[in-house]
């Protein structure tokens, strides 16, 4: 059995005093403390050799292998394994050498100070990534506790919430909790003037008027919230594609000829860090994919120029893929070949041509084939009239 040589410490603002006897023996008996300039200042006067965290983060991994055979302490805030640095390391040495010592988190200080239960909370970071990814969960009614990247998130979040209808939203931030300088800050979305520490907590408390933008997290968005040329997979059909795609925790999506971005941004609004590769040959529809993916908060969606195959070359494997334009036999065999297994492959077409190679694969490798219509209502003089789109051929399959 590997006997555990490194400990990753969570501490709070209360420091040493704040860790239990037997985490606070390891922080006191180590021979040599990694942490940022806050920690270190946190953890007292203890004798061990101070490191600080060194640039780029992979350095860091670098750094931390070289102090195998020492009594070595990373510190890091509140609980390692949550939004923190605990899980990377992790990755990167094998979890039987670690022992972590979790602390209360900035999560469960601020959902105790708000007096919210946080199981009906969403706790998200923004800390260190773009801070639109948190629109997607603008939501009435909603509870988001917000670890933040800086003094300014707070006010950013505050334009995010007004400019969408919620700008009656409270918002509280607090810093230093459970410090003897702790800091509270209240206020509403559209009226947000405070002037905050940098290391904060932001709840926010989601309040939306009657024009508020309602963007849930089920697939079927609006047509008109994409920048579109009029190229895109619509509404009723979206919906339907993203149900045969099935988002799931953490998954990857190719979206190929993507367009606007509307299958991948939904696709990685459905599922709790799902992720999307957009590809798409023509520049000015790559710049309003991006346009979208940060208005509705997917700003990690990635986008590659470059029509397929050739384009497929060296991208992640997939556990999804949609294909919504570029579509041939060559197309599908380089994406069938790359797909993970259990991986889900849908792809529609609205031409006969394209239609004709549907049916051939559905005669070759099974799955399902369907055709989708949506009609709307609309004007037919001073009456009103069913007028039809254009019918979708729909094949779909999952790879076993």
């Amino acid at each position: 059995m590997t006997t555990p040589w490194l400990h990753v410490v969570g501490i709070g603002e209360d420091g040493l005093d704040g860790l239990v006897p037997a985490t606070r023996a390891v922080v006191e008996a180590a021979e040599v403390i990694l942490g940022g300039d806050r920690h270190h200042e946190l953890a007292g006067a203890v004798s061990a050799e101070r490191i600080a965290w060194p640039s780029p983060f992979n350095a860091m991994i670098e750094t931390i292998q070289g102090l195998r055979g020492k009594r070595a302490v990373i510190l890091v805030t509140g609980d390692p394994l949550w939004f923190s640095v605990g899980a990377r390391i992790g990755r990167a040495i094998d979890p039987s050498e670690i022992v972590y010592h979790p602390q209360l988190s900035a999560f469960q200080l601020a959902s105790a100070r708000m007096g919210w239960s946080l199981p009906d909370v969403e706790t998200l970071t923004v800390h260190g990534r773009p801070v639109q990814q948190m629109i997607a969960f603008i939501q009435p009614d909603a509870r988001l506790l917000v670890l933040t990247t800086g003094a300014e998130t707070p006010a950013q979040i505050a334009a995010f919430l007004t400019e969408r209808g919620f700008g009656q939203s409270r918002l509280t931030v607090l810093a230093a909790m459970g410090g003897k300088d702790e800091l509270r800050f209240d206020g509403v979305a559209e009226s947000w003037d405070h002037v905050v520490p940098a290391f904060n907590t932001l709840a926010v408390e989601c309040i939306a008027a009657p024009d508020a933008a309602l963007l849930p997290r089920v697939p079927g968005l609006a047509d008109a919230l994409f920048q579109s040329d009029g190229t895109m997979t619509k509404q009723e059909i979206r919906a339907a594609t993203l149900a045969k795609l099935m988002p799931m925790r953490g998954a990857l999506l190719w979206d190929i000829g993507c367009g606007c971005g509307s299958v991948a941004i939904e696709w990685m609004r459905a599922a709790r860090y799902a992720r999307a590769i957009g590809i798409e040959p023509r520049a000015d529809r790559r710049a309003m994919a991006g346009a979208n993916a940060l208005a509705l908060g997917t700003p990690k969606l990635e986008l590659v120029e470059g029509s397929v195959p050739e384009a497929l070359d060296g991208l992640a494997a997939p556990d999804a893929i949609f294909i919504g334009g570029g579509l041939s036999r060559e197309t599908f065999d380089a994406a069938w070949a790359a797909l993970r297994p259990l991986g889900r492959l849908v792809a529609n077409a609205v031409t006969l041509e394209s239609e004709a190679e549907l049916i051939a694969l559905h005669r070759e490798f099974g799955g399902d084939l369907v055709k989708l219509m949506v009609h709307r209502a609309e004007p037919v003089g001073r009456l009103t009239g069913w007028r039809p789109s254009m019918p979708v051929t729909q094949f779909s399959l999952v790879k076993r």
